[in-house]
């Protein structure tokens, strides 16, 4: 690595921790005081607490990034155009993309961690923020949320309709109250039982204290006679089938809470669910990809504002990359709305305000690098 990497890569590296670490304490001030009440009334433990706020790095990383390297960005390249180290860099052969290329390995570097936090740690830690809120609330904090009553479930691929009467929010335990109509040509099947588990190793239902009953197309008796075929079963043991307890519970789960496997695992097995019900599913899988790339993407138009040829242009640089980041900002929540309302295609709605705001920081480092300082 040359004198010249070190030298820009040590500038810009310790405003940047200093930034991250700054906007980590004000994150942590401002958790710590409006849920301070909830923390009390739950009897929540000084250990509680550390690992409750611990947790939520990840998601808090994600959202730092891109405003820590941009401010970084700024002070950085700002201090040194001021120094007029950048003009003589400049001045000695050294071109602006060389000069800026250890900040833009920066820039990828945060992309890919924040690509790795936001694949599963961050949408499983915002995940595990909504329960312990909700725990909190309620007084329990060792304890799992209320279950869901009256759940309803239709696999309209395989013609099986599910009721339950209480769905807990922990799917590896018991499902209670169960109904499920299996709907044949042959008539419908229906299955009762107290409380039912799902064994994973062998794919198989167990139904727990069950009966079924066979009827026929019409709804009527299965039978000649007027009675119904009726088995009393003292545990049910059902293979073949192709829910989950996690796909049953699915059905009720956020899109942003969810991480990458569990969004695919989501729209798989969903598949015969309606475009409008899919599209805020497929337009979050497409975010998870594209909104780590605003780190590279705020690289690119706050170097080319960071670096300014005039003392009198530092702040004019600076107003405008504040300006760009928070129309970036905008725009990316107003793309997203667009695609779970399903009026953007996926695609677009997750990717548009990278590849316009990407594309106008190219714009602005080719006017830098052709020493044109008169763009805004």
């Amino acid at each position: 690595m040359r004198l010249l990497d070190q030298y820009i890569l040590r500038n810009f590296l310790l405003p940047f921790v200093y930034c991250c670490l700054g906007f980590i304490a004000i994150w942590l001030v401002f958790e710590l005081g409006s849920k301070a009440n909830d923390f009390i009334s739950g009897g929540a433990s000084l250990g509680y607490v550390f690992l409750f706020q611990l947790q939520q790095l990840p998601s808090v990383a994600v959202l730092i990034l891109p405003i820590a390297l941009l401010l970084a960005l700024l002070y950085c390249l700002g201090r040194m155009s001021q120094s007029n180290e950048i003009l003589s860099m400049l001045s000695a052969g050294v071109s602006l993309g060389r000069v800026l290329l250890p900040v833009f390995l920066v820039g990828l570097a945060a992309t890919g961690l924040s690509t790795y936090l936001n694949y599963a740690a961050a949408p499983q830690a915002d995940a595990r923020r909504e329960r312990a809120e909700a725990e909190l609330e309620a007084g329990r904090r060792l304890q799992r949320l209320n279950n869901t009553v009256g759940y309803l479930f239709p696999n309209r691929t395989d013609n099986r309709v599910w009721f339950i009467e209480k769905l807990p929010s922990d799917t590896s335990l018991p499902l209670e109250g169960i109904r499920v109509e299996q709907i044949t040509p042959q008539g419908i099947t229906k299955y009762y039982a107290a409380s039912a588990t799902y064994d994973e190793p062998t794919r198989t239902w167990l139904f727990h204290d069950a009966r079924t009953l066979q009827t026929n197309p019409d709804g009527g008796s299965a039978r000649p006679d007027g009675s119904f075929d009726i088995t009393y079963p003292p545990l049910l043991k059902i293979t073949g089938w192709s829910e989950t307890p996690w796909r049953i519970a699915s059905a009720v789960l956020q899109p942003d809470k969810l991480s990458v496997p569990e969004l695919h695992q989501y729209l798989t097995l969903n598949g015969d669910f309606t475009s409008a019900q899919l599209a805020p599913f497929r337009t979050y899988q497409a975010q998870r990809w594209a909104e780590p790339w605003q780190c590279m993407v705020v690289v690119l138009f706050g170097s080319a504002l960071g670096v300014v040829y005039q003392r009198r242009s530092v702040l004019a640089g600076v107003s405008v990359a504040m300006i760009l980041f928070a129309l970036m900002f905008f725009f990316s929540s107003l793309f997203l709305a667009l695609g779970k309302g399903g009026r953007l295609p996926t695609f677009w709605a997750a990717w548009t305000p990278n590849l316009v705001f990407g594309a106008v920081g190219l714009l602005l480092l080719r006017q830098r690098a052709l020493n044109r300082d008169t763009l805004f």
